[in-house]
């Protein structure tokens, strides 16, 4: 044949290809490949169709094929790359990314998810600096600067991370991506109403964006002017307009009706990795009672590490959905056969609850991201315990059921015995330290003047606060000089690894809660290194997590009602030194003696949801 008829035939299989008809494109290309089998643009296209697909291992066997014959392509590379990432062999894609730019060295595209590997494998100064090359043969790329933007962010520079956004917007208004990426660092520099203003911008240009509307539903649990009916009302609208489409897919579940048969639980999360939620995830999965339950991992994990590895140790089976889309998974778990479908992440970063629109199992539930609500009609339960969610109070604004765990929402483990507790550090220091180690998207304008009259009633003391530089601390500043609290009596820490930062607990002697979003596991972390907690008790579930801990580790007199009780019992204990030594000598102790660090019984008591559930499913 000759070589104008192949090249025909190729042209009519990349229009088909372009158009999205794999399936006539793919025909083509194997067509080609039967009278011409060295022929490498086929082959390389071949797994590009293999690479949409999801096919990633084919992909690069037949990339990697192409390449063998015709090694000078640019683009091979890349597309090579593209499926290596997508196989977690980061390492070999940044080296394919490398070969594709030393070949066509303005190949901005490869620049870009050259950077982006490298983010992944947290090597940040490289991945700034590739981002950097990129703008420098493409000045005023948006999408490189809303990359540059993210890098910033995790290396704790967030003015700049805003500043890089910004630039990112000028060059493209209706970047809905990067309007929300704003909205999370205005929210992380402690402007949560900015925030969601950035949010609602995003979602107008883009009303599908489920991120950015999953973002603005967390984001309202921070804002104290929130109740629960308003949150629910947002809830209800996020499922009409995402979830709610996604029924017609929905089919028939033939799972065994046993009510006392071995069941199948499958767990949904992109926090099988180092990430708070690791310090409950292992408690539970380790625990299971793999006679009676049989446990599938879900894991959108694109950077696996070493919590990664102790996770998959755990599982019967592991499954990697990084890379897949909702579908793609929702089939996985069907053919998995999976009676009990439970996520983790709620509407927190990187959650796949339009898996759970497609209700791939008979029974669907939520725990851990938060104690609230998903919204979505195809979840129906919710794990909790009764100082979160009082019977009775606020039943209404689920749209799960809720199922009442024995004794506490959480099981901690802090996975580390190091550091120890320190000595009280008032002996040292001559004044009290009160603390603050959350998140700085929970610190606001009335937790500043619920902290600013703390100190005012307690001569000397000092606040340690955990707030990233920049715009965040200068508002701190401002708002509590304001209340004649002077700069000297603030210390700021920047956010650092898990060790150093357990470490920042010796230099408090007592920790001042948040609100209307309690801390959850810097509370826990808190009591485990010798530090008590006062909390206030707010409106919502997310706000009645100190009642919670504090009640199962015994220390219900450190939960105020009231500012006004807060500020008391704050003041008080921050007078009580005798107290405050014998806390911090024992507190530990009384953690491991708690509920709070039983993982054994905490997994017989979620097992035990479990099989109610299910008991009531085959009724």
């Amino acid at each position: 044949m000759p070589e104008m008829k192949i090249q025909q035939l190729l042209n009519l299989a990349v229009e088909h290809h372009q158009a999205g008809r794999l399936a006539e494109a793919e025909a083509i290309y194997r067509q080609i490949l039967v009278r011409q089998p060295n022929f490498a643009d086929a082959l390389h296209l071949l797994g590009v169709i293999a690479q949409q697909k999801a096919d990633h291992q084919a992909a690069v066997e037949l990339i990697c094929k192409a390449i063998s014959i015709k090694p000078g392509e640019a683009i091979y590379y890349y597309n090579l790359g593209n499926s290596l990432k997508f196989l977690q062999r980061l390492d070999d894609a940044v080296d394919a990314y490398r070969t594709a730019l030393n070949l066509k060295p303005d190949f901005i595209q490869a620049y870009i998810n050259l950077g982006h590997v490298l983010h992944i494998q947290n090597r940040l100064e490289e991945s700034f600096r590739t981002y950097r090359a990129a703008l420098d043969i493409q000045p005023g790329h948006p999408e490189i600067h809303n990359n540059l933007g993210t890098v910033l962010k995790d290396q704790g520079l967030f003015d700049q991370a805003v500043e890089e956004y910004r630039t990112a917007l000028k060059y493209k208004p209706d970047f809905a991506e990067c309007l929300n990426n704003l909205g999370i660092m205005l929210s992380a520099q402690g402007r949560i109403d900015d925030a969601m203003a950035t949010y609602r911008k995003a979602l107008n240009l883009k009303p599908d964006y489920t991120a950015a509307h999953s973002n603005l539903v967390y984001g309202m649990y921070h804002q104290p002017e929130q109740r629960a009916q308003t949150i629910h009302e947002e809830l209800l609208r996020w499922n009409q307009q995402h979830a709610a489409p996604l029924k017609k897919l929905i089919q028939l579940h033939n799972n065994d009706h046993d009510p006392e048969r071995k069941l199948r639980i499958g767990y949904v999360s992109a926090d099988f990795c180092d990430h708070a939620s690791a310090l409950f995830l292992d408690p539970l999965l380790r625990s299971h009672e793999h006679k009676e339950f049989e446990i599938f991992c879900y894991a959108h994990v694109a950077g696996p590490d070493a919590y990664t590895q102790r996770f998959e140790s755990y599982a019967d089976h592991w499954r990697n959905i990084a890379g897949l889309s909702d579908q793609q998974v929702a089939e996985q778990i069907r053919r998995d056969g999976i009676d009990i479908l439970v996520d983790l992440k709620l509407h927190t970063s990187k959650n796949r609850l339009l898996i759970f629109a497609r209700k791939p199992t008979p029974i669907q539930a939520t725990w851990l991201g938060y104690p609230g609500s998903t919204g979505l009609e195809t979840i129906d339960y919710r794990l909790t315990d009764t100082y979160l969610d009082p019977p009775g109070l606020d039943d209404e604004f689920y749209s799960e059921k809720s199922i009442y765990l024995p004794d506490c929402y959480w099981c901690y483990d802090p996975l580390t015995d190091e550091p120890q507790v320190g000595d009280s550090p008032e002996l040292s220091n001559g004044y009290v330290t009160f603390g603050c180690l959350n998140k700085f998207d929970k610190v606001n304008d009335a937790v500043l003047e619920l902290w600013a009259k703390v100190l005012s009633t307690t001569a000397k003391s000092h606040l340690l606060l955990l707030a990233p530089q920049g715009q965040a601390r200068k508002h701190v500043l401002e708002k509590l000089s304001g209340k004649e609290i002077s700069h000297e009596r603030i210390e700021f820490v920047e956010r650092c690894a898990r060790g150093k930062y357990l470490e920042l607990y010796n230099k408090i002697d007592v920790v001042l809660d948040t609100l209307p979003y309690n801390g959850h596991t810097t509370t826990l972390d808190s009591l485990w290194m010798g530090v008590p907690v006062i909390t206030l008790v707010g409106k919502t579930a997310v706000g009645r997590g100190g009642k919670s801990i504090l009640t199962n580790v015994g220390l219900p007199e450190l939960i105020a009602q009231t500012p006004e009780e807060y500020v008391q019992i704050a003041v008080k204990l921050a007078k009580d030194m005798p107290r405050l030594a014998e806390l911090r000598k024992t507190l530990r102790q009384r953690m491991e003696a708690s509920p709070l660090m039983d993982a054994k019984r905490f997994a017989r008591n979620v097992e035990a949801a479990y099989r109610e559930m299910w008991r009531g499913y085959t009724k």
